[in-house]
């Protein structure tokens, strides 16, 4: 028994020692390192879902797109509100003329190396808007844009939140695009999902897991 206990006690210390933040980094490695030692396949899908920026040039397959997009609606919502509408566009077209007008109006956004369109050159974009109306769309919109993402993950497809785009596709500059959107009258086009098959792999970067605190 003696001897027992001095491994267990020997491996708890060695598993702390693991956790412990090195040069004053809090680091997700030995999280993500957990989660594998688990052996859950949803908490290893989580931790090791990193955002995308460089993108294979094929869209995403549409019977794919079809089961993100489910995900994303059977997220939680307010009362089942369902305050969201989404829309898919894997048109080139679509993608590429909104692009050019971009373009024209911001000239050095062209300019950076490797820019092919304004979603971080994805081939499939996700456009989600909110009914303001309701005060908790817009977390209802951020946990259906999650869904999708680590859905999406689970298939070996990368995504990438983006907020900057919305904000030209928000300007009179790309009304007609909007228009093409078909949102219901009333609805705010909130932000954008870019997905597709990745092109890198980027590393995780550390968490402050100092803000996180139970509370007793």
């Amino acid at each position: 028994m003696k001897s027992l206990r001095m491994i267990l006690l020997g491996a708890g210390i060695l598993a702390l020692c693991s956790c412990t933040p090195q040069g004053g980094q809090q680091k997700d490695t030995a999280m993500d390192s957990v989660a594998v030692n688990q052996g859950n396949p949803v908490v290893e899908n989580i931790m090791s879902r990193r955002s995308i920026r460089k993108y294979k040039p094929e869209a995403v397959e549409r019977e794919k797109m079809q089961t993100i997009v489910e995900c994303g609606i059977n997220a939680p919502n307010g009362m089942n509100k369902q305050s969201w509408e989404v829309r898919v566009v894997d048109n080139p077209e679509f993608i590429n003329g909104l692009t050019e007008i971009f373009k024209k109006e911001n000239p050095k956004a062209g300019e950076r190396p490797g820019f092919k369109n304004m979603f971080n050159n994805a081939p499939t974009v996700v456009f989600i808007a909110n009914d303001p109306k309701y005060d908790l769309s817009r977390v209802d919109c951020g946990l259906l844009g999650e869904n999708m993402m680590l859905s999406a993950w689970s298939m070996g497809i990368g995504s990438c939140c983006l907020g900057g785009p919305v904000r030209f596709m928000n300007s009179p500059a790309a009304a007609e695009y909007m228009k093409q959107l078909g949102f219901s009258e009333g609805y705010e086009l909130l932000y954008a999902i870019a997905f597709g098959y990745p092109d890198e792999t980027p590393a995780a970067k550390p968490r402050d897991t100092s803000k996180v605190k139970f509370v007793d």
